[in-house]
């Protein structure tokens, strides 16, 4: 394997000297440097660092150690010695437009100072005359190298590519938008809700009747008729006593065997009659949320309008006032950023904001993006919040009211609003467009080779603009890891909930579409981000990965992997009887 190849994939910490794989590295960094993640510590004071906070020595350059700012050496007070007389030589040589910017060196009399005598004059390379001349000066210029990227600027290159992507598009939403406006249109949209919520109510009892009616009718049919073969058993000759006796205690079993069948039967209509009313019920309140989450992000909009038209400082890039198309995003995850510690300070205020309880929508969000410096940050906080609520496990007080706090996620109590309608909904609170995508996916209990030909692995997800562009958001898959799918519960067995476990997946957040085609399929192709849309069969064809496969750095190299393989030179057992034939692998890797 080549050098370059090893220094790549095997390289030691500089501050413990193990090796550091690339699942847990950090660098390259000065003079191709690595670290472990949790190696990346202030040498000082052991504090952690990220590559937007650390710093190198600035007094020695051959230290390749990672400092704080309060701790990084800095050069001392300057002095004029032998290797620093170059500088008068650069300081008169004559200006040039050409290659003098007066914005890095202003008109008047030069100074020196201490970040000075690191200068090094460029002017006296070369074999010019040195006489200060214009031949001299154009002969020693020419050999002047202006400058080169090393593996030591390429953490720059990722901070100033990260900060103008996570782009400040204006300013916090209270200084634009007064909260009790806000909350005077979430007021009207409550109503709303609460007059929906109690059609609801009405539609369900009215169903629940109707079928207690039909059932009660047709049971009395039945025992009717059971009842009049009975009779006429016994009238249609004498019978003994003991005769009458086996009639009656056979009519008995036969009306117990009724009952049981119409229970049975009353139970199974109320199921599905469950299940169809929740299926409309989700449905009309996610239309409805679509209306709210329009007028909310107009509301935003228009106040944003206002008060950048009044606003007298520097315009900043405007966040669009209408949904762009989906289109591929132009950069990756990792542009945006590499390392979920980046996000500290955001994710713990979301822990903090999910201890408490909130009576609005409005008074939530605002607790939650009131200190985000970026649109990235906001749908962050969103997202963590509603991963750490953990609102599938909340126990629901009945009594709940609108007004309440846990009134305010009643939606998920009763079963009408998902994780992916209420993140939309959030971030319509926030000021940002998102959308929520309807969909297959390679949830529990698939397994390679099976067709989607029925609705068992229906699922919706959600795609938030920020960055400048589309990105992906799985709440539900966020906030919860599925089981192995052999370890789907069987029926009898385990319940559902009690099979999954919940845990925080950074993957299901911002997440690239070549990596979220692997388990996601979108009804619209345009949704699926990508380049070139592929067909539900080749979705179908894709090998079954789960987020640690992406979270461990791992790809194939071949985009035409499949999940099925076919091979002529494996010897399969079974009906072939050992002769060479063409034989189904399956590959799985699940998380």
């Amino acid at each position: 394997m080549p050098a370059t190849m090893m220094n790549l994939y095997e390289n030691a910490c500089l501050r413990c000297g193990l090796t550091v794989y690339q699942v847990d590295r950090i660098g390259p960094l000065k003079d191709f440097s690595f670290f472990h993640t949790g190696c990346f510590k202030c040498q000082v004071c052991n504090s952690k660092l990220t590559l937007k906070t650390y710093c190198n020595n600035q007094d020695d350059q051959d230290d390749k150690e990672v400092y704080c700012s309060s701790h990084v050496p800095k050069p001392g007070p300057g002095h004029l010695d032998g290797e620093a007389v170059g500088i008068r030589s650069a300081l008169n040589v004559p200006r040039s437009a050409q290659f003098v910017n007066d914005q890095i060196r202003p008109g008047g009399r030069p100074s020196l100072d201490g970040e000075a005598l690191v200068l090094r004059s460029p002017y006296t390379r070369g074999s010019g005359s040195g006489n200060g001349s214009e031949n001299g000066h154009n002969s020693s210029f020419s050999d002047y190298k202006y400058g080169r990227f090393d593996s030591t600027a390429l953490h720059i290159a990722h901070a100033l590519n990260a900060t103008k992507i996570q782009r400040v598009y204006d300013k916090p939403i209270d200084q634009y938008l007064d909260v009790n406006v806000q909350k005077q249109m979430e007021m009207q949209h409550r109503l709303e809700e609460d007059d929906l919520y109690k059609k609801f109510a009405k539609q369900r009892a009215a169903e629940e009747a109707r079928m207690n009616d039909h059932l009660k009718e047709e049971w009395e049919t039945e025992l009717e008729k059971l009842t009049s073969q009975f009779e006429r058993d016994l009238a249609t000759k004498k019978r003994s006593r003991e005769e009458s006796k086996v009639l009656t205690v056979r009519h008995q079993k036969e009306r117990d065997e009724l009952e049981k069948n119409m229970t049975m039967k009353r139970d199974m209509k109320k199921e599905n009659l469950t299940r169809k009313m929740l299926e409309h019920e989700r449905a009309a309140t996610a239309a409805l949320v679509e209306k709210h989450s329009k007028e909310m992000m107009r509301l935003i909009q228009e106040k944003r309008s206002e008060y950048l038209e009044e606003d007298e400082e520097e315009a900043l890039e405007h966040y669009p006032a209408q949904p762009p198309p989906p289109l591929p995003p132009p950069q990756t995850k990792t542009d945006i950023y590499t390392d979920p510690d980046e996000f500290a300070e955001v994710d713990q205020l979301a822990i903090q904001v999910a201890q408490e309880d909130q009576k609005t929508f409005t008074d939530l969000v605002r607790m939650l993006v009131g200190q985000c410096s970026s649109d990235v940050e906001k749908v962050r906080t969103i997202f963590r919040w509603i991963t750490v609520k953990n609102l599938n496990s909340i126990t629901f007080d009945d009594s709940a009211h609108g007004d309440t706090p846990m009134g305010l996620l009643r939606g998920i109590k009763y079963g009408t609003e998902s994780y992916h309608v209420l993140f939309k909904r959030l971030c319509s609170y926030a000021g940002l467009h998102c959308v929520v995508i309807k969909g297959y996916s390679k949830s529990a209990g698939y397994q390679p080779g099976v067709r989607f030909e029925d609705n068992r692995f229906r699922n919706s997800w959600n795609a938030v603009y920020v960055a400048g562009s589309w990105r992906f958001v799985q709440c539900n898959w966020g906030a919860r890891h599925l089981v192995n799918a052999k370890e789907v519960p069987k029926p009898g067995g385990k319940s559902k909930s009690d099979s999954l476990r919940y845990e925080y997946d950074d993957h299901y957040f911002l997440t690239d579409p070549k990596e979220f085609i692997y388990e996601f399929f979108p009804l619209q192709a345009e949704w699926q981000l990508l380049k070139a849309a592929i067909s539900l069969h080749e979705f179908e064809e894709l090998p079954f990965v789960r987020s640690l496969f992406f979270r461990y750095g791992l790809y194939f190299p071949d985009e035409h992997t499949k999940a099925v393989m076919y091979t002529d030179s494996t010897v399969c057992g079974g009906s072939t009887g050992g002769i060479p034939s063409t034989c189904t692998l399956f590959r799985s890797t699940t998380a």
